[in-house]
């Protein structure tokens, strides 16, 4: 495995970046945040594209906003009022999004340096200790990401935690993917399919769920048949007023807890194909509405909003304080595990 410097962090803290390599296609990843930095696919022709938005060195990753690639745990999306219901008691969170908590920042484990623990060419371990109230949840908790870059070009993610006490564990990674390549354009003419025939709407503009999970049939919601990311982002739906477009969470069809296809999309400059796979309930597709107009990007490239997209994988935003949701919590000394697939085709 190639290991390489990626900066120093403001707090003098060294950093690094890993490159798992199958031979056909390459990942690289920092152990800042436990970041996906890179996935290199070919595409239709064979030419080699950098599929995902990032910053060449840790420095950007601490200065832009994004969470470009990064790990988001405890607890990821949004927490209404930020204020968690763990156990019967109420946790008070930091705001930081409105009036709610967003990625468990500003403290989360995506600006923290993990231990990086390599094995082979296409496979590594990033591990963090997360004391008891750290980000104002209890337990002292171990948390462990794994990335495997398979012979079959599929990034497999593996998160394991553990905690000494009843607490709330929602892991998700934050990449933004272009598949025309990063630094290329608008993702609006992406085709996408979701495996999902139900949403959760939201309230307002605050992005907080309302409890309810709506058929998406006759909606702009429904990509069970592939559709162009772009064709209805900008219809005349309060949904999508509320929050600039796409910034959903769907509820995945099939078993919770069982490996399933969750989305599957389609770059057509590059013809590049990418399935989605995940255990998990939900899925939040983001179409990078807020991305900073003019942050800068891997490579000289700059982006914009719109410029990548996102597909995370997930409880449902606010499921801890929601009684109709499947809840992201998990008892003293029971293992917490959940599986992410990423599969390309050129």
């Amino acid at each position: 495995m190639q290991i390489k410097d990626f900066g120093t962090t403001k707090d003098g803290v060294a950093t690094h970046l890993y490159t798992l390599d199958n031979g056909n296609m390459q990942v690289d990843l920092t152990d800042f945040g436990a970041a996906i930095v890179a996935i290199r696919v070919p595409d239709r022709d064979g030419k080699t594209v950098d599929v995902t938005l990032g910053h060449d060195n840790v420095t950007g990753y601490e200065e832009n906003g994004g969470y470009l690639g990064a790990v988001i745990g405890r607890s990821a999306n949004r927490i209404g009022l930020a204020k968690a219901l763990v156990d019967g008691k109420e946790y008070a969170m930091t705001v930081n999004d409105n009036d709610n908590n967003l990625h468990n920042a500003p403290n989360g484990i995506d600006h923290q340096v993990f231990k990086a623990v390599p094995s082979g060419s296409n496979y590594i371990t990033f591990t963090i200790f997360s004391p008891h109230m750290h980000q104002e949840l209890p337990g002292n908790m171990v948390i462990a990401v794994i990335y495997e870059l398979t012979a079959d070009n599929a990034l497999k993610l593996t998160y394991r935690a553990l905690s000494d006490e009843t607490t709330l564990a929602n892991f998700t990674n934050h990449v933004y993917f272009n598949l025309n390549g990063q630094g290329t354009g608008n993702i609006e003419d992406h085709t996408l399919k979701l495996y999902a025939s139900a949403y959760t709407p939201v309230a307002d503009h605050q992005a907080i769920p309302t409890g309810r999970i709506m058929d998406v049939t006759d909606t702009v919601f429904d990509f069970r048949i592939p559709k162009k990311i772009g064709r209805d982002i900008n219809a005349d739906e309060q949904q999508l007023k509320f929050v600039g477009g796409y910034d959903h969470n769907f509820a995945v069809d099939g078993a919770i807890g069982c490996l399933r296809p969750a989305a599957c999309a389609v770059g057509e400059k590059s013809g590049i194909t990418m399935e989605t796979w995940t255990d998990l309930p939900g899925i939040q597709l983001y179409a990078g509405n807020f991305i900073t107009d003019g942050m800068p990007g891997k490579g000289g490239a700059t982006y914009h909003p719109r410029s990548g997209f996102c597909l995370e994988t997930q409880y449902f935003p606010n499921a801890i304080n929601q009684p109709g949701f499947v809840k992201p919590e998990f008892g003293a000394g029971k293992l917490i595990e959940s599986n992410t697939v990423y599969k390309f085709f050129g």
